[in-house]
């Protein structure tokens, strides 16, 4: 969970309701931080599954493929909306295909539409920032950009968040190096950004904070430090006080990998995060992997003692 007091001027709430589309692992996490605040939040889920319980939080199912596809009901009185739904099977965005019309006559004051880093395309390693011209090569990075543009042509109060690599407790490299099955592949000069999901609760709220005329269009969210996932996977075996795999050069395994792992290895690029934190002022909760994976671990471990069940071949978090 997000603390409220990451930042010096945490966003307090606001009159009317927030409507959270996505009820995944960031969706959420940044309903229940919004809930924390007071302001009535609504978050959706998929016919026929168990909808997301959370104090202060209703939810609401969303049928993408429907005209509305969603209770008419549910938006009264929304002012605040965050999307956090990929693109479909057709690149399309199924929240505007399914609600843009019933969406045009809220009094919305704020859209956040989470995105990814990946529309900047391969970079060689260097970095990209919200002025550099997106050059997307891969069909899902050009389904987002086409989302993003189809958003901005909505005319709606929009901010666009694009994100790099999401990591936080249950989504770390600690249940791969439990089982076994965490590779630890090297590729020279290879490196990826991430950002810890309390980080992105963090960031938008913090957007939320500022006044309208101040929310930047465009903002990358993403941690100090990009760097290979060999050096993240070292450290998460340190904290673990577990053997690290052997390493695998990437060019004798890539044909082993799967198609979508492969084109996550095609890309390289290091997302800056110079707009959020010295432009915006926020400050990171979680600057590096090192800090995050530490918390995610600690947050790991605290779940497996609350459920009674210990955690096989681990005893606690080593330091440094």
């Amino acid at each position: 969970m997000t603390s409220l007091a990451v930042n010096g001027g945490p966003w307090r709430g606001a009159s009317g309701r927030m409507l959270v589309l996505g009820g995944g692992y960031c969706g959420q996490r940044f309903a229940s931080a919004v809930a924390a605040t007071g302001m009535p939040v609504l978050i959706s889920h998929r016919p026929g599954e168990d909808p997301p319980a959370a104090e202060g939080i209703q939810p609401v199912p969303f049928a993408s493929q429907l005209r509305p596809g969603i209770d008419p009901a549910a938006l009264e009185g929304v002012t605040h909306l965050l999307i956090t739904i990929p693109p479909d099977r057709e690149g399309k965005d199924p929240v505007l295909e399914s609600l843009g019309n019933s969406l045009v006559g809220l009094p919305l004051q704020w859209v956040g539409y989470l995105s990814t880093s990946g529309v900047y395309g391969d970079r060689g390693g260097a970095w990209v920032q919200e002025s550099d011209t997106p050059a997307p090569k891969l069909p899902r990075s050009r389904a987002r950009l086409a989302c993003e543009q189809a958003w901005r042509a909505s005319g709606l109060p929009l901010q666009v968040f694009r994100l790099p690599a999401i990591y936080g407790p249950g989504r770390s490299p600690f249940n791969g190096l439990r089982a076994g099955s965490s590779r630890l592949i090297h590729k020279p000069g290879q490196v990826f950004s991430r950002i810890h999901v309390a980080d992105i609760v963090g960031g938008l709220l913090h957007n939320l904070a500022l006044p309208g005329d101040s929310r930047p269009a465009l903002l990358n969210l993403a941690d100090d430090r990009p760097c290979p996932s060999s050096e993240t996977l070292g450290y998460a075996a340190h904290l673990m006080d577990c053997k690290l795999p052997d390493v695998e050069p990437y060019e004798r395994i890539q044909e082993s990998l799967s198609p979508m792992a492969r084109s996550f290895w095609g890309e390289n690029r290091r997302t800056s995060n110079r707009r959020l934190r010295l432009e915006l002022g926020y400050r990171l909760r979680y600057p590096s992997y090192r800090e995050g994976f530490k918390a995610s671990l600690l947050e790991e471990l605290d779940l497996q003692r609350g459920a009674g069940s210990p955690s096989p071949g681990q005893t606690g978090v080593a330091s440094g």
